[in-house]
């Protein structure tokens, strides 16, 4: 996003902490997300990308109000969303729709897919319900779905097929904002190129503005604008999706990026590869100063300086719209190995189907 850009939604210093009983006891709380920040643009796509547990999901669900966000703020056309109640928030809910993950579980297995595609246009008064017939079947061919399709129960269709009707109803009111959540992980490798297609066919079509979270590096360089690179709950790189993949500024980007592995089987064997060791720290024990310094390979290789350890780097910016949070990020790329060449698509935002 340019200082050009005015941006539909802008999260600012988002947190989601949890409690139970047992760490409550001991003062302690599960910080899910902490101090999350940034803003989209109509016809943007960010993409979120971290190991499991970093928070990647906590924040989409926070910022669509399926789980209470601690402190912070999230405004859809400077429209408070944390703030909204009752009809008020039903209504921003129309410009904010999700895809979820598991398209085998996010449909009523009881509900034909022409009434689940039809529920969000009778809650919000999109279309009466007797006039729901023309608009489904619309939606439906939108996605590459037969209008007859309408009829038929979930389990009648592919995982891809499920997809696509979870985006026809996503998209059913309009939204300004749709929410992305893992929504190509459950499918086959080849389905996921056609569904990605899909996404970008539609944003291209409606400008809609789209986070999309993903594991595969890959699959969010194809589809972003921009990249959120997030770490035990807060984000430690942003920036364009070409300068945080060719010049990633934080040691946990260019480990994420070494974990890609390459077509190539000789560049695969001979090329030296970073690696980060343990697993991701707990939420409710998070390391102090930097969270990632206990898993830092250059944290390692500077001698384990004190600053990683007692101070909690800040976001700063490394280049025009570029910023990371950490220390010594000035020094991340002379001591990397040479940086890992994933694939560049030939027409941007396209997969081959």
């Amino acid at each position: 996003m340019t200082s050009d850009d005015v941006p539909v939604l802008d999260v600012g210093n988002l947190s989601v902490h949890f409690g139970s009983p047992g760490l409550l006891r001991r003062g302690r709380v599960l910080r899910a997300v902490h101090d999350v920040s940034f803003g989209l643009a109509a016809g943007e796509t960010l993409g979120i990308v971290g190991e499991s547990g970093s928070g990647k999901s906590t924040t989409a669900r926070a910022i669509s109000r399926l789980v209470p966000a601690t402190a912070g703020k999230v405004s859809l056309d400077g429209r408070d969303l944390l703030a909204a109640r009752g009809k008020h928030l039903r209504h921003l809910r129309r410009d904010v729709q999700m895809v979820f993950q598991d398209p085998y579980s996010s449909l009523n297995p009881r509900r034909t897919v022409g009434a689940s595609v039809a529920q969000p246009l009778i809650n919000h008064g999109v279309v009466s319900r007797e006039d729901t017939g023309p608009v489904v079947a619309e939606l439906l061919e939108q996605v590459g779905l037969k209008p007859e399709a309408a009829g038929r129960y979930p389990h009648e269709f592919s995982g891809g097929q499920r997809q696509r009707v979870g985006i026809a109803r996503a998209m059913a009111t309009g939204p300004k904002v749709l929410i992305c959540d893992e929504p190509v992980s459950a499918l086959d490798i080849s389905i996921q190129a056609q569904v990605v297609n899909l996404l970008g066919e539609l944003q291209k079509r409606t400008n809609v503005a789209m986070l999309f979270i993903a594991h595969d590096l890959s699959v969010v360089r194809h589809v972003s604008h921009r990249v959120a690179v997030m770490y035990l709950g807060s984000i430690v790189e942003i920036g364009p999706s070409e300068k945080v993949y060719t010049r990633a500024a934080h040691p946990y980007t260019v480990a994420l990026l070494d974990s890609a592995p390459l077509a190539d089987p000789d560049h695969e064997r001979g090329r030296e590869r970073i690696e980060v060791r343990g697993e991701i720290p707990s939420a409710a024990h998070p390391p102090s100063g930097c969270a990632f310094h206990t898993r830092c390979w250059l944290y390692e290789r500077l001698g384990q300086p004190d600053d990683c350890r007692m101070t909690t780097p800040e976001l700063v910016e490394t280049s025009t719209g570029h910023s990371a949070g950490c220390h010594f990020s000035d020094q991340v790329a002379q001591h990397r190995p040479e940086p890992v060449r994933l694939p560049v698509p030939t027409t941007r935002r396209r997969f081959p189907t």
